[in-house]
């Protein structure tokens, strides 16, 4: 009898360690339209194709936390075909164009916002708009630094002193402007024009945050540096074919082989 229970233990064992880790794709949109007005912004309608490809292929779009809560273990599963849906920058765009199909598909999505243009700039969302959209339970704030920098310009320019006091103002003092204006914890931070290095990494982690993420366009996984997930910019040119390669891996081929890296 003790055979049997050690011979199905091992059984099981075997069949928990055969089982495929699930990495995820996050996906990040910058700018909605009914036109396209630049490389950054797509159509309402090839937004929402991509959400009905989805939709009709099977998969599941879940909240960034969640999937983050996976590959950190603290969530025991999510469906196999599992994908993230962020935005970058915070675009008016996201209110009057993107917010429609979201609450059409009812799916998650992330904003990574930087707080210096919020009800500042034209283009950008008020608080007010923001706080609406976080109201429908669907879309979560979290960060992309205070106002959007280039850090590889600005650690040239500065001093060692002066780029450690910058530095801190968009991790930490971006941190805790959202964290005021939201009303919630900030777990999450989105580097701006997908520049990081070993010093930021470090830096980023200390200011509070969680997870961070590039825009190295491979899926996020639990073998990967948690403070450099990689995510997929959509952008203008990106054909459903093209969309398709990046939500079920194929694309990671090609990135790896090409070093083919989308920069804006």
């Amino acid at each position: 009898m003790l055979r049997v229970l050690v011979s199905i233990s091992m059984l099981a064992g075997v069949l928990m360690a055969a089982q495929p880790l699930i990495k995820v794709p996050i996906l990040c949109y910058h700018r909605f339209g009914v036109e396209v007005v630049d490389s950054m912004t797509i159509k309402n309608s090839a937004f929402a194709e991509q959400m009905e490809w989805l939709k009709t292929h099977g998969y599941t779009i879940i909240s960034l936390d969640t999937a983050m809560g996976y590959l950190s273990g603290r969530v025991k599963s999510i469906p196999f075909k599992s994908v993230v849906v962020s935005v970058d920058d915070g675009h008016k765009s996201v209110y009057t164009d993107m917010a429609p199909i979201v609450k059409k598909y009812n799916i998650p999505v992330t904003l990574f916002i930087y707080p210096s243009a919020i009800s500042n700039a034209k283009y950008a969302m008020t608080w007010e708009q923001i706080q609406e959209l976080e109201s429908t339970k669907l879309f979560r704030v979290e960060s992309h630094t205070y106002w959007h920098p280039n850090f590889k310009k600005e650690k040239k320019k500065l001093s060692e002193q002066e780029y450690a006091k910058f530095v801190d103002k968009q991790l930490a003092g971006a941190k805790k402007k959202l964290e005021e204006k939201t009303g919630h914890e900030i777990k999450y931070l989105a580097w701006v024009f997908g520049i990081y290095d070993d010093g930021l990494l470090v830096d980023a982690k200390r200011a509070g945050y969680r997870s961070a993420f590039t825009i190295d366009r491979k899926h996020a996984s639990s073998d990967d540096n948690v403070m450099a997930l990689g995510r997929y910019m959509v952008i203008s040119k990106h054909t459903i074919k093209d969309f398709e390669h990046m939500v079920d891996g194929t694309e990671d081929q090609r990135f790896h082989q090409k070093k083919e890296v989308i920069r804006y």
